[in-house]
């Protein structure tokens, strides 16, 4: 399975290391993931989502069912 953030569609991006003597080469930023589960209270169950880090910090702040209906057309399912 490929690291895609799945509320938000957030995923890896590709760059250059450059050196002092400004010598490129290709690098990847990957982003912060993680495998979590949130509970729906509205449904009465848990849901498991591999969320980036940046992504629960929002959760955390809108709670879950806010950033499921926000990103409703994200998700990949």
């Amino acid at each position: 399975m490929s690291k895609v953030c799945e509320l938000t569609g957030k995923k890896m991006m590709i760059g250059n290391h450059i050196s002092h003597a400004h010598n490129k080469n290709k690098r990847r930023f990957n982003i912060n993931f993680r495998k979590k589960r949130f509970f729906l209270e509205k449904e009465k169950k848990w849901i498991t989502l591999r969320v980036c880090v940046s992504t629960m910090k929002m959760i955390d702040k809108i709670g879950i069912e806010r950033a499921l209906k926000r990103f409703k057309n994200k998700r990949i399912k």
